[in-house]
């Protein structure tokens, strides 16, 4: 019996990842053999940070389902924490705050429990209707409006959101008893989410003339915009068959909701960049800038993948 004789879909969907960002490095270094006179350091960077985000989640991935569930909790926190460092936030309100890192935890346990009934409400119910009640006791109104609402958007975009993609760990998919069909899932969702974002980028690069939002974000085109969604559509479609459930046409509907709306989920974090003024949410991720500058699309695309697997597929 040989190695290769233990591989699975999965095993074979993350080489080729690996495969993909080999390629990637080689073109960046021959970029800068044959273009020394150009700055390439934001491109190094970008390329190095994704060495290191890509052996982090292979290594989730492989090593425990559990360990891949904690993985997100810890990304919701440096989002959700990072979104609290640069929004404006009142001196009265830090109790609240504590309750609101508190349900981070306790939603990713509903998660790893496969509770779907309280995943589901916890925070857009329970939360939504908790937090202005504990911000109302410090009794001070002024702000009291934009405080409580820009808190529970940051909740749910950090941590509601991002954690359908976690779910999909645990989900049940009918007429599937391969114990890795959520980490397929998961890693279809995820790779096609942040290829749209490079393909996008690329067909901009080369092709873009007609911006989109360009007071939001000038650099986002419609040449970009469709080349990204043709692309990514062609790309789920192809790749479907290794770790999804999908026949051809889901699979084509699927590329074509997470490219559009990944699309959204960056221009909607642009636009809230914009209003602070601020170019990047963070510095964490060298290249990338922060966490939220690089799940700002999967924020959008997971929520709405989650209920597309869940109603064709459970």
């Amino acid at each position: 019996m040989s190695l290769f004789d233990d591989l699975t879909p999965l095993h074979l969907a993350i080489a080729g990842i690996w495969g993909i960002l080999v390629l990637a490095s080689i073109l960046v270094f021959a970029l800068k053999r044959l273009q020394p006179h150009r700055d390439h350091s934001e491109l190094v960077s970008r390329t190095v940070s994704w060495w290191g985000m890509i052996a982090l989640f292979t290594a989730a991935f492989l090593l425990s389902r559990t360990l891949s569930i904690v993985l997100f909790a810890l990304v919701s926190f440096l989002a959700f924490k990072e979104y609290l460092s640069m929004i404006p936030t009142r001196r009265a309100d830090r109790r609240v705050l504590f309750w609101a890192y508190l349900s981070i935890p306790v939603q990713y346990y509903w998660v790893a429990d496969g509770w779907y009934g309280m995943f589901a409400v916890f925070i857009p119910v329970y939360m939504f209707l908790f937090l202005p009640f504990s911000m109302l006791l410090s009794q001070q109104t002024e702000g009291f409006l934009k405080a409580i609402g820009t808190l529970n958007w940051g909740l749910m975009l950090c941590v509601f959101s991002l954690s359908h993609a976690a779910f999909l760990l645990v989900l049940p998919v009918t007429g599937n008893t391969d114990p890795q069909a959520g980490a397929g899932l998961l890693l279809y969702l995820v790779f096609l989410t942040q290829f749209n974002d490079v393909a996008q980028y690329t067909w901009g690069r080369l092709f873009g003339r007609r911006p989109i939002v360009p007071v939001v974000s000038p650099k986002k085109t419609w040449e970009g915009f469709l080349g990204g969604l043709l692309t990514t559509t062609v790309v789920a479609v192809l790749a479907a068959p290794l770790v999804t459930p999908f026949d051809w046409q889901q699979a084509a509907a699927a590329g074509l909701m997470i490219a559009a709306a990944g699309f959204i989920g960056d221009v909607t974090v642009s636009a809230v960049k914009r209003d602070l003024g601020v170019k990047d949410t963070g510095a964490l991720i060298p290249g990338h800038g922060g966490i939220m500058d690089r799940i700002d699309s999967l924020t959008f695309t997971a929520p709405l993948f989650f209920h597309f697997v869940r109603y064709f597929h459970t």
